[in-house]
């Protein structure tokens, strides 16, 4: 004869209050032809499964909700700065008049030096953690356009 494997059990009471869920609970017995102790187990174990907040401990779980609220509210944030630059950007070409001098490949190439300079000194600003301009550490830019002051 094949011996069942040992099953551990535990003994829990619970008081229920609420008639559905009686009523449910008592369908439930009476469907899959077992008691009701039983179904409450099985339902407890089914709602246990689908629950990912059943396990407190589920730090990859917990660590996942919080990239994705991070992601979110990072994309909103890359959003708003890109719509920000292009309005910037919109006004500043509204404002300036194309000028002959402007397709000047000298030209080009001292705005090109010029934003470039930015884009390295604002990373090195971020990866530093200083937030501050260091307009007195930086030496004084040559005028691009060759007009003195």
């Amino acid at each position: 004869m094949a011996r069942r494997a040992s099953v551990q059990s535990c003994r829990v009471q619970v008081y229920l209050n609420d008639p559905k869920v009686i009523a449910s609970l008592g369908r439930e017995a009476r469907s899959g032809k077992v008691s009701v102790s039983q179904a409450a187990g099985h339902a407890i174990a089914r709602g246990l499964q689908n629950s990912p907040r059943a396990d407190p401990e589920d730090r990859l779980q917990t660590l996942e909700q919080s990239l994705r609220g991070h992601m979110r509210s990072t994309r909103q944030d890359m959003q708003i700065i890109q719509e920000l630059v292009v309005e910037v950007a919109r006004a500043l070409f509204v404002r300036l008049p194309d000028a002959v001098h402007d397709q000047d490949p000298t030209v080009q190439a001292a705005v090109d030096r010029r934003i470039e300079r930015m884009l390295d000194d604002t990373a090195a600003r971020i990866v530093s953690g200083r937030p501050d301009r260091l307009e007195a550490q930086r030496a004084p830019e040559d005028r691009s356009f060759g007009s003195a002051n």
